[in-house]
């Protein structure tokens, strides 16, 4: 045999043995090597608690359990996608997961929204409690069948927060100009004789600094996690509303992966992070307070509206109209309203 055809002989084997290497290393990242990275778009800032003490813990979690099998990139303040479409968003695939206050998507979420109507929550952590009890037990699952989704939260009780003028009554509200997170908390601004803007949390403290509104009506949390504070004086405490809110996956997404990492996503949803977010929104709420307590500003406390004789009214008004508009459209309002109250005060803390 000639030395050229033993040097190419060799190089032959050197070729598959090299190409069969090749493989097995393909082989080994097919069995499970490989991460996942999962996109997950939200509206809060990035110093924000939710951000820092519920979604970050959540991420890093799912990383660990995983054993980096699954890595989670988290978007804060709307970077990935615009807070009234993320929900969107993630059942496209545009985003893997997404969390989103429903209050953006007027008519998306009618059911749902029910559970935001006034008198039927006091805390964040109630209204995460009747959000995913809803959930589990069916009653508006139908509304996220398009995503898979990963738990419910519940913002705490509104306050309307204004630059200088104090609200006491209804009619302290007259000509006022409030930015209002959901139709249902619209409807009991106009019933009081004010006027309802609707536009993202990320665009508050530039309309409010610039005059286009004279206020806001949130809870405490995002009012201190977007800096509203420095530009309030005046603050009524007034249980109008609860927004609802949620963190979903795509569907497709979730699907797609093996049996044992969704599992662990599984484990890391539902009532527990329900749970957490309540605790934490409750907690930040009474620090929010306390600080714009601390700095001078004046605090009006209507704790029970319903019976109070001036506000009654308006929010009677509210209520009846977002039912009336919801048995429009076919769905049976007065028994989701009539079940939200029993869960209500099952998860009354």
């Amino acid at each position: 045999m000639s030395n050229k055809f033993k040097i190419g002989a060799m190089s032959l084997f050197i070729a598959i043995a090299m190409g069969i290497s090749g493989c097995s290393g393909q082989s080994d990242q097919s069995a499970g090597n490989d991460t996942t990275v999962l996109r997950f778009s939200h509206f809060w800032p990035a110093t924000s608690a939710m951000h820092t003490e519920v979604f970050e813990p959540w991420a890093k979690k799912i990383e660990t359990e995983s054993n980096g099998q699954l890595k989670v990139e988290i978007y804060p303040s709307a970077t990935l996608s615009k807070p009234d479409v993320t929900y969107d968003s993630a059942a496209k695939g545009t985003i893997d997961i997404g969390s989103q206050a429903l209050g953006y998507t007027a008519g998306r979420f009618p059911l749902t929204q029910i559970a935001e109507l006034p008198g039927l929550s006091n805390t964040a952590s109630q209204m995460s409690c009747m959000l995913q009890t809803l959930y589990d037990d069916g009653t508006i699952a139908s509304e996220y069948e398009d995503t898979h989704l990963l738990f419910m939260m519940g913002a705490g009780p509104s306050v309307l927060h204004t630059a200088d003028k104090v609200i006491r009554t209804p009619a302290d509200m007259k000509g006022m100009r409030i930015r209002r997170p959901s139709a249902i908390a619209g409807d009991i601004i106009e019933a009081t004789g004010g006027t309802p803007v609707g536009f993202p949390a990320t665009d508050i403290y530039t309309s409010l600094q610039r005059g286009v509104i004279d206020g806001v009506s949130l809870p405490w949390q995002p009012t201190g996690d977007f800096r509203l504070t420095e530009l309030t004086t005046a603050h009524t405490n007034l249980p109008f509303y609860s927004s609802a809110l949620l963190v979903t996956m795509n569907k497709d997404k979730y699907e797609g992966l093996s049996d044992n990492l969704k599992k662990i996503i599984d484990d890391n949803s539902g009532r527990v992070m329900a749970d957490i977010a309540g605790k934490m929104t409750d907690k930040e709420d009474a620090k929010f307070m306390e600080e714009a307590r601390a700095k001078g500003d004046t605090m009006i406390d209507i704790p029970d509206p319903l019976n109070d004789p001036d506000w009654k009214g308006p929010l009677t008004e509210g209520t009846q109209k977002y039912l009336s508009d919801v048995r429009a459209l076919g769905l049976d309002a007065d028994g989701i309203y009539e079940k939200v109250k029993a869960v209500s005060a099952t998860c009354k803390m």
